[in-house]
């Protein structure tokens, strides 16, 4: 197999982590949609939670990315 082509697969496996990033996105902003529409008293709380929540999981996206530039043009 040809060098190119290995790091084209292993960046393209190495983007499968931006797949689970966007569910678990989802997930998140769901869930505060549910907590609010059932308590809305508790939206400051929750929004904090709820942002540093999201901030990680984009996290795990950038790191994703990273890996995958750094195999295709390292």
């Amino acid at each position: 197999m040809e060098l190119d082509a290995a790091k084209a697969i292993g960046a393209g496996l190495a983007m499968i982590g931006v797949i689970g990033s966007g569910i678990g996105i989802g997930n998140i902003f769901s869930s505060f949609i549910s907590t609010v529409g059932r308590n809305p008293a508790a939206a400051d709380h929750v929004k904090t939670m709820t942002w540093t929540g999201f901030a990680l999981v984009e996290a795990l996206a950038l790191f994703a990315l990273l890996i995958a530039l750094i195999l295709l043009f390292g």
